[in-house]
């Protein structure tokens, strides 16, 4: 099952609010979810209630390989900037170290 941590719509037309959800990538936008990590209301005036964010769980499942949408990753960035760093630090630390296994490979047939 792959996940991916999304945004769901909630609210009354012209005047919509989010969740952060993480959800199957098969299922609808607004459809079934495993757990609620956040939410954002466009329209609140005061910062802070105009985005929510559980920094733990986001980490956490950023960890188990959960993947996010751009528009969640914005708000992660602006809402939970630590867990963001870490998690692309991770995916740079990794990248290195798939290229090194390659050169390492590639040098071995030579």
């Amino acid at each position: 099952m792959a996940l991916k941590i999304r945004l769901r719509q909630h609210g009354r037309k012209n005047r919509l609010f989010y969740r952060v959800v993480v959800a199957d990538v098969r299922s609808p936008r607004d459809g079934k979810y495993v757990e609620c990590v956040g939410w954002y209301n466009p329209f609140e005036d005061e910062q802070e209630k105009k985005l929510h964010l559980k920094e733990d769980r986001i980490e956490h499942w950023l960890n188990n390989g959960v993947q996010l949408s751009e528009k969640a990753e914005a708000l992660v960035a602006r809402g939970a900037p630590a867990a963001l760093k870490a998690h692309k630090e991770k995916q740079a630390a990794h990248r290195v170290k798939v290229a090194a296994k390659r050169r390492e490979a590639r040098q071995k047939s030579q």
